[in-house]
């Protein structure tokens, strides 16, 4: 499982109290999403009686795509877009449940993006359950953003047990999330409009990094709950990843190395001896098709690392 089965199961849970999905069964989840959360609400929605519709952009992992249906759910993979644009997979998401609530079927967009029970999620579980496991004694938590759901339900409950703990956005290349943490305006040169590629980010990481600010992420904005942000290059999370499988037998995905990376760099800038928290939100398993596949990587320009990557650069400084 990942953190977004938390998200996940609290979307539907609070759907079905609100009378929106009914609590027996025999509604229809639709959602637009890069993998993860579909994968999380094609489970949820089995056990709940549910059926489940995903729209995917054509960018992603093949593998995703295939979990999915084998977990039942109908899948519509779409050209990327940009959010603006109706063939954007959120608003295809969208509109096919409003078509499905027209003809009189019990559909339910969830929206993890601008849906708040994805942030309540993490404020009640994930939060807490760092703050016991580490005894209290955090001085960072260091985080991605997809939906911003985690980082922000996180930071925000870790703030309000100590207002020195650091929570720092990790963001990948193209993504506008770093400007606006750091200078607030949400915008990237990658969003000018000649330099615009298939969608206004462009990395090899899936699933996190956004072109805008969401609901869940705009309220750890609200309460002062991300201090700092920092960028990684897609090379430092292909380096992180090969040395992570080689030194410590981590198979991770993209935005865990990410994650990683960020708070290998987050650490040289702490005190020695300082705890600092990242999630491992995904496994190498989803990845097979694009960030472990050494012709992609080198297709985008990338190096692919023949022997173990040497990170001493930034371990030896943080030991």
């Amino acid at each position: 499982g990942t953190g977004k089965d938390r998200a996940a199961f609290a979307m539907i849970s609070k759907a079905e109290e609100d009378g929106l999905l009914p609590k027996c069964g025999g509604g229809v989840v639709v959602e637009g999403t890069s993998g993860s959360t579909g994968i999380a609400l094609a489970a949820i929605c089995n056990t709940h009686g549910h059926e489940c519709i995903i729209v995917m952009p054509d960018d992603q992992a093949l593998e995703k795509q295939d979990l999915l249906r084998h977990l039942g759910a109908k899948v519509e993979v779409v050209k990327c877009a940009a959010i603006s644009n109706p063939k954007h997979y959120v608003n295809v998401a969208r509109q096919i449940a409003k078509d499905l609530s027209d003809r009189g079927k019990h559909a339910f967009f969830t929206n993890q993006f601008e849906n708040g029970a994805n942030f309540v999620a993490h404020y009640t579980t994930t939060g807490p359950e760092i703050w016991e496991q580490t005894g209290g004694k955090i001085d960072s938590f260091v985080m991605s953003s997809g939906t911003g759901g985690t980082i922000s339900g996180v930071g925000v409950y870790l703030k309000s047990q100590d207002k020195n703990v650091k929570v720092i956005l990790v963001d990948p290349p193209g993504s506008s999330l770093f400007n606006k943490v750091k200078y607030g305006v949400a915008y990237t040169s990658e969003q000018k409009e000649q330099g615009i590629r298939r969608h206004r980010y462009d990395t090899i990481a899936e699933g996190i990094g956004l072109d805008r600010v969401t609901h869940n992420f705009s309220l750890g904005l609200q309460h002062g709950a991300v201090d700092d942000a920092i960028l990684i290059s897609d090379q430092e999370a292909v380096e992180m990843a090969h040395w992570l499988i080689r030194e410590e037998g981590f198979f991770v995905g993209s935005s865990s190395a990410m994650n990683i990376m960020g708070a290998v760099k987050s650490a040289m800038e702490m005190e020695k001896g300082s705890q600092i928290v990242t999630i491992i939100c995904d496994s190498g398993q989803r990845h097979i098709t694009r960030f472990w596949n050494k012709n992609f990587i080198e297709l985008r320009g990338l190096s692919w690392p023949v022997e173990c990557p040497s990170l001493d650069k930034y371990l030896r400084r943080c030991t």
